[in-house]
């Protein structure tokens, strides 16, 4: 620490690129710290520096580490508290552009795998980045003493070493019950739950908090299960959700789509005080939707559409503007490529004439003359041929009531199950529209990315760059991928450019399936880590969490350079 304030004093009042001499280790009373990437501008991207804590200095619980699920509820409960330590630093740092700032990778609602605390059984590391201090381009060694003297140790000390074991704790065994909740899930072939007090509605649309005063979630009696969980003495109740095609109906705003969305969600884990917290879903759970525009490139959409005018492909179908049939197929066939084995569905934001044609337009528009063949015609072959269940919200046609082997009803926030009145109500009004039900569901077909897909170079060098949630800047060219609804942070969008630059500089992709590289990409991070593909791996590895395979080929999907073969 010495060292650092007689190198801050020497470089005062010097050019800012003077600060390149700080990068190295150094040791506090408490911790010891890494300058590993210093910024070139008080204007550029900020510095990245680690804080590396001892157990010596911060006891370690090894039962913290003792499962996978433990380890990140662990890290992620540290990374709260970091980041809580942040938000309240009251420490001012003067100086130009972003000077005194501290960046932290905060987590949100959900619990990812993510870079910004790593926990060993001998360390903590907090990745940290900051802007150096500065006077316009020149540096500001007093105010970078008191950032690297005040401002970092009193965060250190305001969070690692005031965070109670308690609190880490409780973490773990959260995710042990969630962990509990998934294993049941698996044996008894649930692909949801749902439990009893949950709160499902969210604070806004722009807030991914729990809404004050909500209605809290009550299964129904004939859907309502009871799980034994660890750490606790009671069992937990809740509606479970079987493998199958469930529909979830009623009408307008009595919560069909907000419970989705707390489905869709449910294939991460949730912390404590979100109101999801036991609202888990098969983790190979893709939601579906329309996607006006979006680039397709060789996707075999043929069991859903064929007879395309001018005798287009629809095996090997391209386009760059797809409309929403076309889109939704393909992301249909795209998530069943890379193994989802559950379609998550909102009316809301489907394609009518991919979803449904009722006996009237039937008898307008003969066979002959529509390419589509609406999904209700192919969801059962897609459960009884593929495996592959659906959870539907549907408001607006009954005709799926025949093809559904659960329906619930929301009224107010309130589910009731009325799957013997929809049977019912299909005996006293039988189906009046035509059945397009082909032998077999139809061919899902691999595909392979060629190498020029990646087109990352820009200039004399290869750029990848994340940019907020869903736009990935890569070489001249710009993927967009708003529409990818399971993304749910910033992070997971940074670590998938940091993917893409992997795959291109290694020479991944022409070899492997798109399933076999997203399958690598996943084998990868669970051998070596969250690092697998940061270009900072011995260091400070960036703000990284870990997306599931289904995104990562999500956005590969819409690579509007991309060059596909069948095999």
């Amino acid at each position: 620490m010495k060292d650092l304030i007689q190198q801050l004093k020497r470089i005062d009042n010097k050019g800012y690129r003077a600060y390149k001499d700080l990068q190295g280790k150094y040791s506090f009373p408490d911790f010891d710290l890494f300058l590993d990437y210093v910024q070139g501008d008080p204007f550029a991207s900020p510095s990245r520096l680690r804080i590396m804590i001892p157990k010596q200095k911060r006891g370690i619980n090894q039962e913290w580490l003792q499962t996978a699920p433990r380890k990140i509820a662990a890290e992620d409960a540290i990374a709260r508290s970091v980041g809580k330590a942040v938000g309240k630093n009251e420490i001012s740092i003067k100086g130009s552009g972003k000077s005194g700032n501290i960046f932290f990778d905060r987590p949100g609602q959900e619990v990812l795998e993510r870079s910004a605390v790593q926990l060993t059984s001998d360390t903590i590391t907090i990745c940290l980045s900051v802007g150096l201090p500065a006077n316009g381009r020149r540096i500001n060694g007093r105010e970078a003493e008191k950032l690297f003297t005040k401002a970092i140790p009193e965060l250190v000390r305001n969070s690692v070493f005031t965070i109670p074991d308690q609190m880490i704790t409780e973490a773990i065994e959260l995710a042990d019950q969630q962990e509990a909740i998934r294993e049941q899930m698996r044996q008894h072939n649930w692909i949801a739950f749902l439990a009893n007090g949950s709160i499902l509605p969210r604070e806004s649309g722009i807030s991914n908090r729990p809404m004050k005063q909500a209605v809290p979630f009550q299964s129904p009696a004939q859907s309502e299960v009871e799980i034994s969980i660890p750490h606790r003495e009671e069992p937990i109740r809740g509606m479970a959700i079987e493998k199958g095609i469930t529909l979830i109906v009623g009408g307008g705003y009595h919560g069909k789509s907000t419970m989705l969305q707390a489905i869709e969600r449910g294939v991460y884990y949730h912390s404590k005080g979100d109101g999801r917290e036991y609202v888990l879903t098969d983790p190979d759970a893709v939601k579906i939707r329309a996607e006006d525009g979006r680039k397709v490139t060789g996707v075999n959409i043929s069991p859903f559409i064929n007879n395309l005018p001018h005798k287009q492909q629809t095996t090997f179908f391209s386009t760059e503007n797809a409309s929403g049939s076309t889109s939704q197929a393909a992301n249909v066939m795209e998530a069943l490529e890379v193994g989802a084995t559950t379609l998550l569905i909102d009316e809301d934001t489907s394609a009518t004439n991919f979803m449904i044609r009722d006996h009237r337009m039937q008898k307008l528009v003969k066979k002959d003359q529509e390419p589509i063949t609406p999904f209700i015609d192919k969801i059962k072959q897609m459960d009884e041929q593929l495996g592959v269940s659906t959870i539907l919200v549907m408001g607006g046609s009954g005709d799926y009531f025949a093809v559904a082997d659960k329906v619930i009803m929301l009224e107010s926030y309130r589910p009731e199950d009325v799957t013997e009145k929809a049977k019912q109500i299909m005996n006293d009004t039988p189906l009046e529209r035509d059945l397009d039900v082909t032998e077999n569901f139809g061919n899902v077909t691999e595909r392979y990315f060629l190498p020029q897909s990646l087109q990352t170079q820009k200039g004399k060098r290869a750029k990848v760059q994340a940019k907020g949630l869903s736009t990935i800047l890569m070489g001249y060219n710009d993927i967009q991928f708003a529409d990818t609804e399971q993304l749910v942070d910033p992070s997971q969008t940074r670590l998938i450019a940091d993917i893409i630059l992997h795959l291109d500089q290694r020479n991944v992709l022409g070899n492997k399936s798109l399933k076999d590289v997203v399958q690598y990409i996943d084998d990868q991070l669970n051998q070596k880590g969250i690092a697998a593909f940061s270009p900072f791996k011995n260091q400070h590895p960036g703000d990284i969490a870990r997306p599931r395979k289904y995104e990562i080929a999500a956005v590969i999907n819409r690579l509007r350079t991309a060059a596909v073969k069948h095999n």
